[in-house]
């Protein structure tokens, strides 16, 4: 029979544990002291001395992850939702997700000479955490892959890394919003919020921005691809 035991040894190998005491006071009350101790290579308890800041700071990283993953942050509700590209549900994490062709409100700054209304956007990639978004634009239809390129999305307020400023936007995503929610909210966010400057003086397409959205908004024409300018970065960049 193969030895198991061996195969888990392989793997982990102890090298701390703890020993808890307690004593109750006069005032009734619980006293602990904890005493750690290395394990040696044999295997055998060493070193014994008083639990020290840093051990204990270890442990708490270990507990906090573990309450992380009780928590519904960025957790589905049932079937994962196919636009859904990555999920990290760390307290810290992000989602990015996708979404294809689409009409939507715009809304304009009345500075810009554009008036607002709805229009055809290009396939998007989104990427946030729950106090900032960053956007992609896509050419195509398609679901992208991890080697799909990224194009700087056509819109103002965005800067050149994917950045969105939110401007005066009170965005307020909870720790247990799920993921559902969480791609909804932000996709809410960002086409309820009006557009009003580009971010470094830097236009994201081939063509005159301001003319490009009066067009759009005026007419029902299909977001041409063509003036989308690229970006450094693929779909797999968004991941590390």
């Amino acid at each position: 029979m193969k030895n198991l035991t061996d195969n888990f040894s392989n793997l982990y190998q102890p090298v701390k544990t703890l020993l808890i005491y307690t004593k109750h006071t006069e005032e009734d009350t619980t006293s602990v002291y904890v005493e750690s101790y290395d394990i040696s290579k044999m295997g055998n308890p060493i070193n014994a001395h008083p639990l020290t800041v840093k051990e204990m700071l270890s442990l708490s990283a270990i507990f906090q992850s573990a309450q992380e993953f009780k928590t519904g942050f960025l957790r589905c509700r049932g079937v994962m939702p196919n636009k859904v590209l990555y999920v990290n549900p760390e307290k810290a994490g992000y989602a990015v997700w996708y979404t294809p062709p689409q009409e939507v409100p715009l809304f304009f700054a009345n500075t810009l000479g554009i008036k607002s209304g709805r229009g055809k956007v290009p396939a998007m990639v989104w990427k946030a955490s729950r106090e900032e978004l960053s956007v992609y634009a896509l050419k195509g239809h398609r679901k992208p892959v991890g080697n799909t390129a990224l194009f700087y999305a056509p819109f103002f307020n965005v800067a050149t890394d994917g950045k969105v400023c939110m401007g005066t936007v009170r965005i307020n995503i909870g720790q247990e919003t799920r993921l559902e929610e969480f791609t909804a909210l932000w996709e809410n966010y960002f086409w309820n919020s009006y557009f009003s400057h580009l971010m470094g003086e830097f236009n994201p397409v081939t063509e005159n921005i301001v003319q490009l959205w009066q067009q759009q908004v005026a007419t029902d024409r299909v977001f041409p691809c063509q003036l989308l300018k690229p970006t450094r970065y693929t779909l797999k960049n968004l991941f590390l």
